[in-house]
């Protein structure tokens, strides 16, 4: 008989196949789009393998569309991606102490693991959220980028099926119960929120959400008070 910290919680297995269902959606929606605009479908498989981050991805995958170079292509992922430096941080002592532990599991860090992760009571819980979440959405967000780009042009515009709304809309309903449960976080939320909004109209597509992390500033505040 299985005792309850060796079985996940329902109600994780629950979110994260959730999330699951939705980055799979956004990931044959990225794979369609980058061979529809005529990349070779190793492009963006072998981009989902080594960067797997999804906003990069669409970026930089876009600047290739509009006729930019690699060079540009990879830094602009690199500037999306810098959020992660601070999730890395948030997450680190609940990845594991082994090297392939840490290897493995920086690779998995994304908004969603991070989330999912610090939502969690305990240390065992919040490791146990992480692999399970960073490994589903792995291979769940590969497995839909293949089957995207395999289709290639035989999905046709995938912007009219609203496939960029499945993700934030699930993430939206993960992140409510804490926004309902803490002041601080909500007060953190609503300046990052602000910020993103201001912002959107000038700034490329991704630094938005790197620039709401200013949200922190107000929690780190009333920590330190």
């Amino acid at each position: 008989m299985r005792t309850a910290q060796r079985t996940p919680d329902s109600d994780l297995v629950r979110d994260v196949s959730l999330v699951c269902l939705a980055g799979g959606v956004v990931g044959v929606s990225f794979g369609a789009i980058a061979v529809a605009g005529g990349l070779p479908v190793w492009v963006p498989v072998v981009m989902s393998l080594l960067v797997y981050a999804g906003s990069a991805q669409f970026s930089a995958v876009g600047v290739l569309l509009a006729g930019g170079g690699p060079f540009a292509a990879a830094a602009t992922g690199l500037v999306l991606n810098t959020r992660t430096v601070a999730f890395s941080l948030a997450v680190a002592e609940h990845i594991g102490r082994g090297r392939l532990a840490r290897f493995v599991g920086a690779h998995l860090v994304t908004d969603e693991t991070v989330a999912f992760t610090l939502a969690q009571t305990d240390p065992l819980r919040r490791r146990r959220a992480f692999w399970i979440s960073g490994l589903g959405l792995f291979a769940v967000w590969n497995i839909g980028v293949l089957a995207g780009a395999l289709a290639g042009d035989a999905l046709g515009d995938t912007a009219r099926y609203g496939l960029d709304a499945a993700f934030p809309a699930v993430l939206v309903a993960l992140v409510l119960p804490a926004l309902r449960d803490d002041s601080a976080v909500r007060r953190s939320a609503v300046l990052g929120a602000c910020v993103a909004l201001a912002l959107a109209p000038v700034t490329p597509a991704g630094v938005p959400v790197l620039l709401a992390l200013a949200g922190l500033l107000a929690h780190g505040r009333r920590r330190s008070a």
